[in-house]
């Protein structure tokens, strides 16, 4: 039916349609498909969060295989419940010597205490990790760097659990220990140092910023936000909202500098509890405080509270760590953030009471059993 020269040119000149079909058909599914989620949405199921009043939009969509995904480390915690005194038992602190914290609890619940922040801080080095390779009798010395430090941490977690419960507790009681940042860690994961200028390039504003950092969130944003504001005390702000203002640099004055390095802690703590900004913020007023959901009011506390550990705590602590445990520009101490605790949860171990087996630890008065 074909021209004899036809059929001759394709038998000498074969072409490949397999490939091609293959191609076309590929994407015709991929648009089938794209089309179907359009308009029928999407097959998993998802669970909406509500961040604030309901109609106006404010929740937070969740996928369920997400959502109900159990946090790896809540199965491994060790936990154990307190023996409740009967009354005139020895105190820790007449059992053993320079027992600086602690010392009002029983002899049980002092060593039954020791053994779960041995788990949950040095579970391979056990008890030499703070004591050293001693006798028994020598484990009152403070020779180890890390025994000093274990009996600041002690104070810090009693007074998180004492004084920053509205953060803390803020939907229902689950206090913090040791494991909350340590999860079997001798250091917790998610400490940060001060980095200085990470742009050898330039000079001024320039140098601490457009190159992926750690503290940045492996963003070209500010690398100071953290050290700025959960350090020094900066005033977390963004630029004026009016456009044309006869305005310029100086105290007081928030500049696009200063809105770049507080979108740089924002995208730092939205990571850090695996949320966007509207869990925090209304997403049609923005920036209006008098709109904002719960969760703000609970994030300022927890920012707050981060200056405090980080001030009173942590950096104190610089003179009594061995170099290997400094920051590698300033040597300065680590410090703490969102996502120590966090670790990309809404709620540090998904808001498992960590602190119920353990009142040793949520004051810093005698612990009330019950």
């Amino acid at each position: 039916m074909l021209p004899n020269w036809f059929n001759k040119w394709n038998s000498e000149n074969p072409t490949n349609i397999y490939g091609p079909a293959i191609l076309v058909g590929a994407a015709g599914v991929a648009v089938t498909v794209a089309a179907f989620l359009v308009v029928v949405g999407q097959p998993f199921a998802t669970e909406s969060l509500q961040t604030g009043p309901r109609g106006t939009g404010m929740s937070v969509p969740e996928f369920n295989s997400e959502r109900l995904t159990p946090d790896p480390t809540i199965e491994v915690m060790y936990t154990e419940a307190p023996y409740i005194p009967e009354g005139g038992e020895p105190l820790a602190r007449d059992i053993y010597q320079n027992v600086q914290v602690l010392g009002d609890l029983t002899e049980d619940n002092f060593n039954r205490v020791m053994l779960a922040i041995t788990d949950w801080v040095s579970p391979e080095q056990g008890c030499a990790y703070c004591h050293g390779d001693v006798a028994l009798e020598e484990y009152g010395n403070d020779d180890l760097y890390t025994k000093v430090v274990a009996r600041n941490m002690i104070q810090m977690t009693q007074n998180i659990n004492e004084n920053w419960d509205g953060h803390v507790n803020a939907n229902k009681q689950v206090g913090v220990q040791c494991y909350t940042c340590h999860r079997g860690q001798n250091v917790p994961s998610d400490i940060w140092f001060r980095m200085g200028s990470v742009n050898e390039a330039a000079a001024g504003w320039a140098a601490i910023q457009n190159r992926v950092t750690v503290q940045s969130q492996f963003t070209s944003l500010p690398s100071d936000a953290l050290e700025t504001y959960l350090l020094d005390y900066g005033q977390i702000n963004v630029h004026d909202l009016e456009s044309h203002v006869a305005e310029y640099p100086a105290d007081g004055i928030q500049t696009w500098q200063h809105t770049e390095r507080t979108f740089s802690l924002m995208n730092y703590v939205s990571n850090s509890l695996g949320v966007n900004c509207n869990f925090c913020h209304n997403s049609r007023a923005f920036y209006d405080v008098e709109q904002v959901t719960p969760q703000w009011s609970t994030e300022m506390l927890g920012i707050s509270m981060v200056l405090e550990i980080n001030n009173d705590w942590l950096v104190p602590l610089e003179g009594v760590y061995p170099p290997e445990r400094l920051g590698p520009v300033f040597a300065d101490a680590p410090k703490a953030a969102c996502k120590t605790c966090h670790k990309g949860y809404i709620q540090p171990l998904q808001g498992t009471n960590v602190i119920a087996d353990w009142p040793e630890l949520a004051t810093t008065g005698a612990p009330v059993y019950e």
